[in-house]
């Protein structure tokens, strides 16, 4: 109950009547390419019929997106998940209708309640995959935006940082550089090898200490992540975040290396990120 209470955490699209076409291409697509409950066995042309059921969805969720949608989010606030799996289940639920009235003008079927049950099954399990996807392109979205501008804000207040990692064995390899550029570091053995920034290229030094020592010195650096037992980055510097709650691989800079981040560490990630 209380994850329904949270505040909706991604910004409202300001283009869900684009989605609103997107929305009737894909029910087309299911349709003329699937040809899916029994729709296979239809004599007629099954191309211009499903594209009407297209048309029908995109009308539906335009009106719905301009008279309903909009008018809610704009008097409720502030706009919780649970307003926005409702205002969702309307829309499917409004689509749902029309496109049963439409399919009992098609096919001379009969208006009862069975006919609209089934329609009514079909059209959620359709419209919650359709809407979980959805919800998935505006996270990501959400990540990467949230992630920019909070990279952007510390580098700037970082530019003129800069840090130092002791070599435990001979204290003339200490490595000094500026905070933004180091790219992350990796332990080998008794060694860590740091990857930075030199002249705009990455080069990579092994100095004798231990992650754990390397951690200790910049613990005042928000910036700097441990993402696996083995690796330590630099936020400011990555490039590409793919994967999911299993693990990501993170790039950083101009570095070809894949930096893994390991399950444990993932929660950590996003709770940075966001």
């Amino acid at each position: 109950m209380s994850f329904l209470t949270r505040t909706y955490p991604f910004k409202l699209r300001d283009h869900r009547l684009r989605d609103s076409v997107a929305y009737g291409v894909i029910i087309w697509a299911i349709l003329y390419l699937l040809q899916p409950f029994g729709f296979s066995h239809y004599g007629g042309n099954k191309f211009i019929v499903a594209l009407l059921f297209g048309l029908v969805t995109t009308c539906c969720c335009a009106f719905y997106t301009v008279l309903v949608f909009k008018r809610l989010t704009q008097h409720i606030t502030p706009w919780r998940i649970w307003h926005h799996a409702c205002a969702v289940f309307g829309q499917i639920l409004l689509i749902a209708v029309c496109n049963f009235l439409f399919f009992t003008f098609i096919f001379h079927a009969p208006i009862n309640l069975f006919f609209f049950f089934l329609f009514l099954y079909w059209t959620v399990i359709i419209g919650v995959i359709v809407s979980a996807l959805t919800i998935g392109v505006e996270y990501n979205r959400f990540l990467k935006d949230r992630m920019e501008a909070l990279l952007s804000n510390t580098t700037e207040e970082q530019k003129d940082v800069s840090i130092t990692i002791h070599d435990t064995h001979v204290r003339s390899h200490d490595l000094s550089i500026p905070i933004n550029s180091l790219l992350y570091i990796e332990a080998k053995k008794n060694d860590v090898s740091v990857c930075y920034l030199k002249d705009d290229q990455p080069v990579t030094v092994e100095l004798h200490t231990t992650l754990t020592a390397v951690l200790s010195e910049l613990k005042d650096y928000e910036n700097i992540f441990q993402c696996h037992r083995s690796f330590i980055v630099n936020v400011n510097n990555i490039t590409s975040a793919q994967g999911n709650s299993n693990g990501y691989q993170l790039t950083l800079g101009p570095s070809t290396a894949t930096i893994p981040v390991s399950r444990s560490y993932v929660p950590q990630l996003k709770a940075f990120i966001a």
